[in-house]
């Protein structure tokens, strides 16, 4: 008997019938209880994508995941923290239960995808959903996130609302879909992107292509002002790493001798210090004028 999600998240009860583990040891100290008759192995802290895969087993067979546990699976990641419950979408009734929230919708033939053994909403049915959030800017990153994962263009956004105008917060979409872009490369680019705009200053151009010809290269910037030549970019974690430390000084370099002024941010300016990034930048576009 094959058990679903077995050993990672899984059915207890049908772990028992197929002879894998016993009632008393399911219940000892190598499993951990994450959902009524749903365990994994213990773990000191689940994240979000277990807590998904237990979701999905609560709700197998009559529900799927949805919301930022379908981005998550879908390879767009974007929920806001660490802590985000659990999404699913069920057709009839699922008592809730702490980390897990349950919306429920009957989704139509082409809203529904399986990733491996795991069915989620669509891309763009995901999409929609988290559009219709309240937070504007984290409804623009999770559109952003899954537009460049997937390819579609935000447009295509419309077309549900025009079609599900009895949906909760379908009057919120077009709003985030004037902000999105499917060509923004990160969830934190977005929302530098997404600062400035707020602040008044012209919205940048996304993914900028800067050719070098004396080298015949070229180098993309997350954000530009083409015509100023200044570029903005977002400097994750992956920026730090000693190999990268050395390419993004030679890039950086050659952009500055191709007469570009280029800003680099971190997630700590993002979160903590955006009157900076927004006075910064004023200034470069007032000197550059």
């Amino acid at each position: 008997m094959t058990v679903p999600g077995w050993p990672v998240a899984f059915r207890g009860s049908h772990a028992i019938a197929a002879g894998l583990v016993t009632r008393g040891r399911l219940r000892g100290p190598r499993f951990q209880r994450l959902l009524p008759d749903v365990y994994c192995r213990a773990a000191p802290a689940p994240d979000l994508l277990l807590r998904s895969l237990a979701a999905y087993r609560l709700v197998e067979g009559r529900g799927v995941l949805s919301g930022y546990s379908a981005a998550l699976l879908l390879g767009a990641a974007c929920a806001p923290h660490p802590d985000a419950p659990a999404e699913v979408t069920v057709a009839g009734d699922l008592r809730a239960h702490p980390g897990l929230v349950v919306h429920r919708d009957q989704l139509l033939v082409g809203e529904v995808t399986r990733v491996r053994d795991v069915a989620c909403t669509a891309p763009l049915r995901t999409a929609f959903d988290l559009a219709r959030r309240p937070d504007l800017s984290q409804a623009v990153v999770a559109v952003d996130r899954l537009a460049n994962r997937h390819r579609f263009h935000p447009d295509l956004l419309l077309e549900l609302c025009a079609r599900d105008r009895g949906h909760r917060g379908v009057a919120r979409v077009p709003a985030v879909v004037a902000l999105a872009n499917p060509y923004a490369g990160s969830p934190m680019e977005t929302r530098l992107r997404l600062l400035i705009v707020a602040a008044g200053l012209p919205p940048p151009e996304v993914q900028w292509v800067v050719q070098d010809v004396a080298t015949r290269t070229a180098f993309w910037l997350d954000l530009a002002w083409p015509e100023l030549k200044i570029g903005i970019e977002y400097e994750g974690e992956l920026h730090t790493e000693p190999g990268r430390v050395l390419r993004d000084i030679a890039r950086h370099t050659r952009l500055v001798d191709l007469g570009w002024q280029v800003y680099r941010y971190t997630k700590r300016e993002v979160y903590g210090d955006r009157a900076r990034i927004v006075a910064e930048l004023t200034r470069a576009r007032a000197r550059s004028t």
